[in-house]
């Protein structure tokens, strides 16, 4: 099949641009209720409120993969999310399960900016500076065929909420990390675990080589050049901003956020973490959240009795994770119905073996 041809089979047909909100709320929640237990929806917290409102179980990217793990009942998972989250449910999904991804343009920025073939490259690369003293891990923000590399080289894959833990545990295992593809998720956490800045060199995988400036033998962490396109536009500005025109308001930031920002930061942890610390904060309290738009708002909506503002006033929601709307998952809930499941997502055994190692590993370290 053509490029041409698989890209008009991903858009959605012109009938569901016409149709109203309501009109698509009341056939989604129909289909929901004709399907029962055979449909699982899972909705991550940057989703619009749109789908959000529809998910059978939302979360952060470990809770979502977790909750994917452990169910085998339904028959089709619709995944609001991005690429890398579907893959993901698909891995660990069991065979008879089907993994739909209602827009298969909703990607992640920072999942391409590593990908197979740079990855094999670099790992020969460093293996010839560093011999066999590295351990991989890859930030599930990553495509299915990073994971596999990872898991078939004894690696894991972390999230924001278990990062920490799994790093402890790779520095079990051999001297070094590699930690893949999000430089400042894997500096915070190295950083909060007591290993120096001055030991943490960077993997360009564009100029095709390792940035650092000291000895060798003196590097205990490799961090892939990639970053998130959404947490790199809060600065120290900001901050300083926020400061200036608020001194009593808390600074909470995620730490896809660069090292300068979470410094600065009162607090820095998880979608997750950020969620619950606002939940348990006290009434008139006041915060500046560093993280997603979407998330942000609902925040906000949630907590009335709070101060709560965007540490970035202009910031802007996750652009791929907002190609996932309303009509996308009709159109998607409305294919399964039908019996030709649209946009599925189907990840070859080669992959999903080794891809199933890191995650496995993930899931197993607490």
């Amino acid at each position: 099949m053509s490029l041409l041809s698989i890209l008009e089979n991903q858009m959605i047909p012109e009938e569901y641009k016409a149709l109203s909100i309501e009109e698509m709320e009341q056939r989604v929640q129909t289909i929901k209720n004709q399907l029962g237990n055979r449909l699982f929806i899972l909705g991550h917290h940057y989703q619009k409120d749109e789908v959000y409102q529809f998910a059978d179980a939302v979360g952060d990217s470990l809770q979502l993969a977790q909750i994917a793990s452990q169910n085998r009942e339904a028959e089709f998972i619709v995944f609001c999310g991005v690429h890398f989250m579907a893959e993901t449910a698909d891995i660990l999904a069991s065979p008879s399960q089907t993994v739909l991804l209602p827009d298969m343009r909703a990607g992640c920025s920072m999942a391409d900016m590593a990908n197979i073939e740079q990855t094999e490259q670099a790992w020969q690369q460093l293996t010839d500076l560093f011999g066999d003293t590295m351990l991989p891990l890859t930030y599930v923000n990553s495509t299915a065929a990073i994971k596999s590399f990872v898991g078939e080289h004894g690696g894991a894959t972390v999230t924001s909420s278990n990062a920490a833990s799994i790093v402890k545990w790779a520095f079990t295992q051999k001297e070094r990390i590699v930690f893949l593809p999000d430089q400042h998720l894997g500096r915070n956490t190295a950083f909060d675990l007591g290993i120096p800045l001055n030991t943490m060199a960077v993997w360009d995988p564009i100029s095709d080589e390792l940035i650092f400036d000291g000895q060798l033998e003196d590097v205990k962490v490799i961090l892939w050049k990639g970053h998130c396109s959404v947490h790199e536009n809060f600065t120290v500005h900001n901050i300083k901003a926020i400061r200036e025109q608020t001194p009593d308001m808390n600074i909470i930031v995620h730490p896809e956020c660069t090292r300068e920002v979470v410094a600065l930061s009162d607090y820095a942890g998880s979608t997750k973490y950020i969620i619950e610390t606002i939940e348990q904060a006290p009434a008139g309290s006041k915060w500046a959240i560093g993280t997603e738009m979407n998330l942000v708002k609902r925040i906000i909506n949630q907590h009335p009795d709070k101060e709560i503002v965007s540490l970035n006033p202009f910031m802007c929601p996750c652009l791929t994770m907002n190609r996932i709307d309303l009509p996308h998952l009709l159109w998607a809930l409305d294919s399964i119905i039908e019996g030709n499941p649209i946009n599925t997502i189907d990840v070859s055994p080669e992959v999903s073996n080794g891809a199933l190692k890191a995650l496995n590993k993930m899931l197993e370290v607490k």
